[in-house]
């Protein structure tokens, strides 16, 4: 007799906020899809796993890192995310519309991690000094590309523009309104285009990255948000954390977040300088968030559900029964841990969060401990697993 189910997920703290769902319960996986979530959920499985000391999320979503191109060393999505619970990425800007094809073929098509992206107003990419070349900035091809591939291609992008216009950011923006998208902008305010300009040109739904930069006029020389800032948010501009090497500072996060100012999705703007110096992984990113008082539910939404509105993916963030079976099984670690933030400054706190499982579209992609394999004793024949 065939199982009911491929794969039990058994006993854990299931954190769902699309659903409403915050207590134990078994996830039930049965043909690549989510089949239930319940507790003691009847019927037999294939594998089933105890995960009785474990969250199980939604398979994170990260809307800001990089994958393609030349940006400081960028890496390969499924090493760098699906140990760290994360099965949907979004690069933001490596390739431009010259170099989208290639992106394609040898990165998204060949990658188990989903890999979106938003696309870069620059004709070559993020490939350094083209950035800088206003005469690449072209929103028509731009947009085209986006419209021709609406399965993997996000909205427009822009970053490191270091000239007075606004032929970057603008451009980003009008190739977002040519195509029906967003704008993900990296923003560096300069006498001839303040931050106040930038916020008033975006849409709703558009995106300003890097909200705890030190080089973002986010608080006032008081340490309070800027009136223009809450009002961009009530709106309905969208502000990532977009972590990376430089661009999140406790300094400015400590009091944004005492007045209430939360980012609406966390990310990592995951490179190799991001990587090896803040540390700045999805799992490591959502700590410090935890470190800085924000609730557990609240750091899980912002890093699943909430991301996925925001890139036009509603199908993506949860385990509804149907859904494709993304998900994050996470430990939360209590001790004492420190974490360092782009200035290189330290913030200490007493939670961190590791994967122990991911499943990606039903099938465990990464298990830290062991835990879906038979201890070899009981394995009888076997071959490397794959």
């Amino acid at each position: 007799m065939s199982s009911a189910y491929d794969l039990l997920l058994k006993g854990g703290q299931v954190i769902d906020p699309k659903n409403g769902v915050n207590g134990r319960a078994d996830v039930a996986i049965k043909d690549q899809k989510i089949a239930a979530v319940g507790p003691d959920l009847p019927g037999q499985a294939a594998k089933i796993i105890e995960v009785s000391e474990l969250c199980v999320t939604p398979g994170l979503i990260d809307i800001h890192l990089h994958a393609y191109g030349g940006y400081e060393g960028w890496l390969f999505p499924d090493q760098h995310n699906l140990p760290y619970g994360v099965t949907t990425v979004v690069d933001t800007g490596g390739a431009g519309w010259k170099d989208f094809e290639d992106f394609r073929t040898t990165i998204i098509e060949r990658s188990r991690t989903r890999v979106l992206a938003f696309l870069n107003i620059v004709r070559d990419g993020m490939t350094g000094a083209p950035e800088q070349d206003t005469t690449q900035m072209q929103p028509e091809p731009c947009a085209e590309m986006i419209r021709r591939y609406p399965q993997y291609l996000v909205g427009s992008k822009t970053a490191h523009f270091g000239g007075p216009g606004w032929e970057a950011a603008g451009g980003a923006i009008e190739a977002a309104r040519l195509s029906g998208t967003i704008a993900m902008i990296d923003f560096a305010p300069r006498p001839t285009r303040t931050y106040k300009e930038l916020l008033e040109r975006l849409s709703p739904g558009d995106i300003h990255t890097h909200l705890y930069a030190a080089h973002i006029p986010l608080l006032d020389e008081n340490k309070k948000i800027n009136d223009y800032v809450w009002e961009a948010r009530r709106r309905g501009v969208i502000f990532d954390t977009g972590h990376g090497a430089g661009s999140f500072w406790f300094r400015i996060a400590v009091p944004a977040l005492a007045q209430g100012f939360q980012p609406d999705t966390i990310s990592t703007d995951l490179h190799k300088n991001s990587r090896l110096g803040p540390n700045a992984l999805m799992t490591i990113t959502m700590s410090k968030f935890l470190a800085l008082g924000m609730p557990l539910q609240e750091v899980i939404y912002r890093s699943t559900q909430k991301p996925a509105e925001v890139i036009r993916r509603p199908e993506l963030g949860h385990l509804s029964v149907g859904a494709e079976a993304d998900v994050a099984v996470l430990e939360l670690q209590e001790g004492e841990f420190g974490f360092t933030d782009s200035g290189g400054a330290r913030q200490d706190g007493t939670q961190k969060l590791e994967c122990q499982l991911t499943v990606r579209k039903g099938e465990i992609v990464w298990d830290l401990n062991g835990r879906g394999r038979p201890r070899w004793q009981e394995a009888g024949e076997y071959r490397r697993a794959p």
